[in-house]
């Protein structure tokens, strides 16, 4: 079912925001367009074949997509909605991160088990790097040195030197890892652990865990407790994670690293972004299709929009 959601949209307590949200629709082959001060879709952009990562150009006027079962990474131009490019990837891209300047993109193949970079403006592969197997999440340190990737099936973070263009270190983490976000000063790296329930803090000086968090939403049960997306909030106070099939987001100080509140929102609760002002957060129900909006003050779900089947991922742009 698709549906609006809440009290009516004039009770919503945060301003309304000059931002659009982009939502990449996994079934859907499609990015859907929502409007973020009605809180409304207003497009629907057809892309290639299982669309998944997704995030905005540095220069803010285009899209990055993979399309996973096209073996592609699309480059879609937001002024119209048109796909322009498709980019080398290697087999299966999943996720993908850039480089600080933005003229690198860095792709996670499934299929290859290894991480290919691509040249953006060459249009062309510069170089991969064989990693474990079933790489997912990926991220890139804010000093421009390193690029990570999760690796699903081996348990494992892998540390590429981006100049270097090799692994140089690996860091067992808890089952499943899914997702990678550092801080904003780059001296640690949240991971997501799915099966194992977990959220890992990693020291990125000496590329070891130093402290665990484990999700145990009240009247969800173990199986279902499937940590994914990690996102912080502009002033760095708060993490926000997705818990997949427990259809929930925790709130996590991250100075203290404690659980201060479990959101109910959508079903298969998968990825999220958060507005610039730090007020909202969106994120993608997998198997409700639809974006729950998500007032951060007041720690509730406050709208749900509807979106393509299977929404996946999520990025905001002013």
């Amino acid at each position: 079912m698709r549906y609006l959601l809440l009290p009516a949209l004039a009770m919503i307590a945060t301003p309304a925001a000059a931002e659009t949200i982009y939502v990449s629709n996994e079934k859907g082959n499609s990015i859907t367009v929502i409007d973020g001060a009605s809180l409304k879709p207003i497009a629907t952009w057809p892309v290639g074949a299982r669309p998944r990562g997704i995030t905005i150009s540095r220069d803010g006027k285009h899209l990055y997509v993979c399309a996973s079962n096209d073996h592609a990474v699309q480059i879609i131009e937001r002024a119209t909605g048109k796909v322009i490019a498709d980019l080398p990837s290697g087999q299966d891209p999943e996720q993908f991160a850039l480089s600080v300047d933005g003229a690198m993109l860095f792709a996670a193949n499934e299929d290859d088990a290894a991480i290919t970079a691509i040249d953006v403006r060459g249009k062309r592969v510069a170089f991969q790097v064989d990693v474990g197997v079933e790489p997912e999440g990926m991220a890139t340190s804010p000093d421009g040195k390193w690029v990570v990737a999760t690796s699903e099936t081996d348990h494992k973070v892998h540390w590429i030197d981006i100049a270097g263009q090799q692994m140089v270190a690996e860091t067992q983490v808890d089952e499943r890892p899914r997702h990678a976000e550092f801080t904003a000063d780059g001296s640690k790296l949240w991971v997501s652990a799915e099966i194992g329930g977990t959220l890992q803090i990693i020291d990125v000086a000496t590329k070891t865990v130093e402290h665990s968090i484990a999700f145990k939403p009240p009247g969800v049960p173990a199986e279902k407790n499937l940590p994914v997306g990690v996102r912080f909030t502009p002033d760095g106070k708060l993490a926000l994670v997705a818990l997949g099939r427990a259809n929930q987001i925790a709130f996590v100080d991250t100075a203290t690293r404690a659980i201060l509140a479990y959101v109910p929102v959508g079903q298969r609760v998968w990825h999220l972004a958060i507005s610039k002002d730090g007020q909202r957060a969106y994120a993608a129900n997998g198997l409700s299709d639809t974006l729950s909006v998500i007032d951060i003050a007041e720690r509730r779900e406050i709208a749900q929009i509807p979106t393509g089947d299977a929404p996946w991922g999520v990025v905001i742009a002013p």
